[in-house]
């Protein structure tokens, strides 16, 4: 039963809006020239925005499937033009946070962060039927102190077809998953009455993968796309709920630094793409490498070995991996990783910190990839391009000025 607060209207809007984006999974098995919209009525500026959301969402796609295709010769999208912004009379009581939660250590950070605002928050999980339940982030929340019916999901079934044609030799590859979780967050909010969707994506997401391109894996969950898209909300949706980072102001070394002072979540965190389906680390991809990397100077080699299953810095099979997130001018590894500059300063500061150890990766470094630093401050980076309203930049900048609830307690049963 739908409560009375509910405009079908605008969900039924909301959710055309969400079609859109979700069709860009369909859309790649082609790259058709035109794109034809005969469920709603958009405004130029609309199909604007979802043109250079496609195609910079896609560049990674297309690069990877070998498709060379400028942005002016790019996807037409025609769509019978509405006659202006769309108004709907809808509830004006939103209040607290909606917090879409991955199982990352990012996400992490901003559940601590917003511990203050705990009773008014809800965890939101983005679930595809390609990805089972995400046990990673139900654990995190546990850690947090969520109960599970402060967790809500928005799921999603892609049409099993599109697998089929993928086999068939049609177009695959990665699409701007950050950005469909966003206009789903959108409907969540608006059916929770939330005010404020809280996502957790730093400064160094904005780094592309290659230089001299404007190719980056993690396009949707930069600061241009935080940008376009609150200003969508706001300008064709609603102005009652607004979208923004938390962790914008932070690079991933920050984050990291903000991570390891709650111990109890490295036994549930997880971020490993591959690994996803069995809530583990599979030991051997980019992400798994990368933060295994960042972790090393902080946590002890005991604790790396039992979550990551072995000692991943000794492995010269990762040495193609291990210059990808290194060397400039390298193609950087399609993950959502952090800049070149802040993982060679924590393999630094490792090789400083366990000096009497030298495993192999490390050693390479030393020998064929350490540079001079550009003068790039990484432990005092602050980055001033955000959306943070100023309460939660204070809630993430000092804590201390908030009730304090220090110890992180799992509610409900113990997490795995």
């Amino acid at each position: 039963m739908r409560p009375d607060f509910i405009n079908e209207s605008f969900l039924e809007y909301l959710f055309f809006n969400f079609g859109i984006i979700n069709a860009i999974n369909y859309y790649k098995l082609t790259f058709s020239p035109k794109f034809v919209i005969k469920a709603g009525k958009l405004l130029p500026e609309q199909c604007e925005f979802f043109k250079k959301l496609f195609y910079h969402g896609l560049e990674e796609c297309m690069y990877r499937n070998e498709i060379r295709m400028e942005y002016d010769d790019f996807l037409t999208i025609e769509c019978e033009p509405a006659e202006g912004v769309y108004h709907f009379h809808i509830h004006d009581q939103f209040k607290g946070n909606l917090i879409p939660v991955g199982g990352g250590k990012d996400s992490v950070v901003t559940l601590e962060a917003l511990r203050p605002t705990r009773s008014e928050n809800l965890i939101l999980q983005y679930n595809r039927d390609i990805y089972p339940t995400n046990i990673a982030a139900i654990n995190c929340a546990k850690v947090g102190g969520y109960a599970m019916d402060q967790i809500v999901n928005f799921n999603l079934t892609l049409d099993p077809l599109m697998l089929d044609l993928n086999q068939q030799g049609f177009y695959n590859g990665h699409i701007p998953f950050s950005s469909c979780l966003a206009f789903a967050s959108i409907i969540m909010a608006y059916l929770n009455l939330k005010e404020y969707v809280v996502l957790s994506n730093e400064a160094s997401a904005n780094e592309g993968n290659i230089v001299g391109t404007t190719i980056n894996h993690q396009y949707s969950k930069s600061f241009e796309f935080e940008q376009d898209f609150d200003h969508y909300v706001q300008t064709y949706l609603t102005d009652k709920i607004h979208y923004f980072s938390l962790l914008r102001c932070l690079n991933e070394y920050g984050i990291v630094q903000r991570f390891i002072q709650h111990p109890l979540y490295l036994d549930v965190f997880r971020s490993c793409n591959v690994g996803t389906k069995e809530n583990k680390w599979c030991g051997h991809c980019a992400k798994c490498l990368y933060v295994y990397i960042m972790l090393y100077p902080f946590v002890s080699d005991v604790k790396l070995w039992q979550i990551f299953g072995r000692n991943m810095l000794d492995d010269p099979d990762l040495l193609d991996i291990f210059i990808g997130l290194v060397r400039p001018d390298a193609t950087k590894p399609f993950e959502c990783v952090g800049t070149r500059e802040e993982i060679s300063y924590s393999i630094d500061k490792g090789i400083a910190l366990k000096p009497e150890q030298n495993p192999v990766l490390y050693d390479y470094y030393k020998k064929n990839l350490k540079v001079e630093s550009s003068g790039y401050g990484v432990e005092e980076y602050f980055n001033p391009q955000h959306n943070i309203p100023e309460q939660y930049l204070e809630m993430l900048m000092h804590p201390e000025k908030f009730t304090e609830q220090s110890k992180s307690e799992p509610a409900g049963e113990e997490s795995a």
